[in-house]
């Protein structure tokens, strides 16, 4: 296995962080350049919504595509072909004239994320053999993912406010290039598996994890009862569980079943599902909050959020020292317990409630629950991986923010249910936030309970 020297590694690692706000700043920087979208390309507003679904449609339905084609075509082969395409998507949707260039850019971009984003986690895997090496790299590339997000608010806010919605997407584009540029490089390429490429896998799974995507997408905006949801959730129910037939019987599966058999694997990925769900229904509905409420513009909504990234990153770099200390069970209960005394204190909300009494303190306590508790959960999953595996089980862990539309549509079930003013059914929605992480708590203590220092123990990626 090729290991990255300090000084290569450093750089390595600055390539991969790099990839990694990149690709989760567009995740919220379109949001907010919507408005400005449908000003100046005269989207309806069904249009406007496929801005945001096509992206999230492409990346749900190809990330074990993307996972499994580096573990036979080579990881840095398949991380830099996605940035190349995340890049060129970028650049035509900056150039978009009208809105069916800008989905179809926006549907490259996710493809290309799809390649990407598994190949970055299993890149580390097997070029830091060292655990706390290992783990710290997990810390900074997470924390890198975080900072994307937060500053994608607050650069959207700005760039759209002094010049124009254009500029979201070409940021990515001199970034995106140097990447590629010192990819091949700075990264070593991963040794990759031999044999025949599993199609009939690929298929199943890109086509149910699509319809799962859409389904979800659409409850949020239709309700679950709407017949194309209905349809698309059961199609992708369906085509899984041919999937997971196909594969018990594959020579050389796009997916080995024996990733999810794995008690701690598949509760890490479990964790990671519900803390996308719940963060990403809490972002949601307290934008609405400070936008609908307190009357916060773009901008303002941004710096509302930025403290979380703070929180996120000094819990983020906290973990390597926390694991071999605490194991990972102790570092999710924790992180669990940060975000439930967080969607508490926002259920308390009012009317009359200010940034400070109920939006500073719980976004501080998320961003310390989530730092702590996804990259914990990110180094859980990726440990004693078989040779061969790790960019399946980097595709299987990035499919865990399926959680992500999944828990808006949830909550906006529940908010939808809650008759009243608007701060009642936001307490509502956030009550429903507040049962997710405390199915991470429940995951956390029943899960691990047995082995709590699987990660303090295991020996280097890529040996079981």
């Amino acid at each position: 296995m090729a290991t990255f020297a300090p000084a290569r590694g450093t750089l390595t690692l600055g390539i991969l962080a790099a990839s990694q706000v990149i690709l989760l700043l567009d995740a919220t920087i379109a949001n907010i350049a919507l408005p400005s979208i449908q000003r100046e390309l005269h989207a309806s507003a069904a249009e406007l919504s496929w801005v945001v679904n096509a992206y999230t449609l492409a990346f749900g339905g190809l990330l074990l595509l993307g996972g499994r084609a580096g573990d036979i075509l080579g990881h840095r082969r398949v991380f830099t072909a996605g940035i190349a395409l995340f890049t060129l998507a970028s650049l035509v949707g900056g150039l978009a004239f009208d809105t069916g260039t800008l989905l179809a850019a926006r549907a490259a971009q996710g493809t290309g994320a799809a390649l990407a984003g598994p190949g970055s986690l299993a890149l580390i895997a097997t070029g830091f053999p060292d655990d706390a090496a290992r783990n710290r790299a997990y810390a900074v590339t997470t924390s890198a993912g975080s900072l994307g997000m937060m500053f994608g608010l607050v650069l959207g806010g700005l760039l759209i406010e002094w010049g124009t919605w254009r500029w979201t997407f070409f940021l990515n584009v001199p970034v995106g290039i140097v990447v590629v540029a010192l990819s091949r490089w700075c990264l070593h390429e991963s040794p990759r598996i031999r044999g025949r490429f599993d199609a009939a896998g690929a298929f199943t799974a890109t086509t149910g994890m699509t319809l799962l995507v859409y389904g979800v997408v659409r409850a949020a905006d239709s309700g679950w009862r709407d017949g194309l949801v209905v349809l698309a959730l059961t199609g992708a129910l369906l085509l899984l569980a041919l999937f997971v037939a196909v594969e018990s019987r594959a020579e050389q599966p796009i997916m080995s079943l024996g990733l999810l058999l794995d008690r701690n694997r598949a509760g890490a990925c479990l964790m990671r599902l519900l803390l996308t769900a719940a963060m990403s229904g809490m972002m949601f509905f307290l934008t609405l909050y400070v936008q609908g409420v307190l009357h916060y513009g773009p901008l303002e909504t941004g710096l509302a959020f930025l403290p979380t990234t703070a929180t996120v990153i000094a819990a983020n770099r906290a973990v390597p020292w926390l694991l071999p200390r605490a194991g990972p069970m102790k570092v999710m209960v924790a992180g669990s317990s940060l975000t439930i005394a967080g969607m508490v204190w926002l259920t308390q909300i009012s009317a009359t409630s200010t940034f400070v009494s109920v939006i500073l303190g719980p976004v501080l306590l998320f961003g310390a629950g989530h730092g702590l508790v996804s990259v914990a959960a990110t180094a859980v999953a990726m440990t004693g991986l078989p040779a061969g595996e790790h960019g399946s089980a980097s595709g299987l862990i990035q499919t865990t923010q399926v959680g992500g539309p999944l828990g808006v549509a949830v909550l906006v079930a529940v908010y939808e249910r809650v008759d009243g003013p608007l701060v009642r059914a936001l307490a509502g929605a956030f009550t429903g936030a507040l049962v997710l992480a405390l199915l991470m708590l429940a995951t956390a203590l029943t899960v691990f309970r047995r082995t709590p220092a699987a990660v303090r123990t295991a020996g280097p990626a890529g040996t079981s």
